[in-house]
């Protein structure tokens, strides 16, 4: 039988099959092969007396280590216009994680309603222009909310941005009801509520929401240098057409990525992001 394993406490993974929710134990040799089983796996699992086995763990599309998941296709990269300050930096740091893990950010403005409309056009302008879509959501209103569930589907959402930006609110309003209290699986588990430190996946509209918050951490340490360009979709086009093979877009004379920066067509905000990044790395700094 095949499923989705969308929590795992203690050695024993949840798995949601056509015939509900099953507990489930991994067989050894996972262990064996060092590979845990993670919540978003897709799984096959032997069933005898209600109780099932994990056989098999499917090719995973991507994998996160914090908050520990698999397979997630999407994010909703949520920050506040307002209170705190929109902090670009800090969201160019959740887009480079989302690009190097393959997964779509669409960039979630909260708060809308605390800044005018002319700021409003020109912060979305701003993410617009590196190729991003921006959506204005008020979380607590539901404001803009029904784009968003539209997106879920056939995905497997997580939310990532920093503290006090609206996640959490975020998330109780798309799942409409406590992303903590987890219905049928706290009463399948019966160990009442969970705490954020396991990763969960809620079942909504056809997808799937990850209950854990966003990336608890931002170091792009992971990330060699050579492999940093690849993290801005804007530089692709212009990756290979550089003098030299390999180029860095950093001192290299004849740097189709630099000409393109003086030209206009790549923001220069965002080439200046990725140096100060890129000589971090070569530092070996941490942010």
């Amino acid at each position: 039988m095949k499923g989705k394993i969308i929590k795992g406490i203690g050695g024993f993974y949840y798995v949601k099959t056509s015939e509900g929710l099953i507990e489930c134990k991994a067989r050894g040799k996972f262990r064996h092969k060092d590979m845990k089983p993670m919540v978003g796996d897709d799984v096959e699992i032997e069933v005898s007396n209600g109780k099932g086995v994990i056989e098999e763990i499917f090719e995973r599309k991507s994998q996160l280590i914090r908050p520990t998941v698999a397979n997630v296709t999407q994010a909703f990269v949520v920050f506040a216009v307002k209170n705190p300050d929109i902090n670009f930096d800090l969201l160019n740091r959740f887009l480079i994680l989302c690009e190097h893990n393959n997964i779509e950010a669409i960039v979630c403005l909260n708060k809308v309603d605390l800044v005018s409309e002319e700021e409003k056009v020109a912060i979305k302008q701003k993410i617009v222009d590196i190729g991003y879509e921006v959506l204005y959501i008020n979380a607590k209103k539901g404001i803009g909310v029904e784009k968003l569930r539209e997106k879920l589907d056939n995905n497997e959402t997580v939310l990532c941005g920093p503290s006090g930006a609206g996640k959490s609110t975020l998330i109780n309003t798309l799942t409409e009801k406590y992303h903590m209290e987890t219905g049928e699986v706290s009463e399948k588990i019966g160990r009442g509520k969970h705490t954020t430190r396991h990763s969960e996946l809620i079942d909504v509209v056809g997808g799937y929401i990850v209950d854990t918050p966003g990336f608890s951490t931002l170091e792009v340490n992971f990330i060699e240098k050579e492999d940093l360009r690849y993290s801005f979709p804007e530089f692709e086009e212009y990756n290979n057409l550089c003098k030299f093979r390999g180029c860095l877009h950093y001192k290299e004379p004849n740097c189709a990525v630099k000409k393109a920066v003086e030209e206009g067509k790549i923001n220069k905000y965002r080439y200046d992001f990725y140096i100060r990044t890129l000589e971090e790395k070569m530092d070996g700094r941490k942010y």
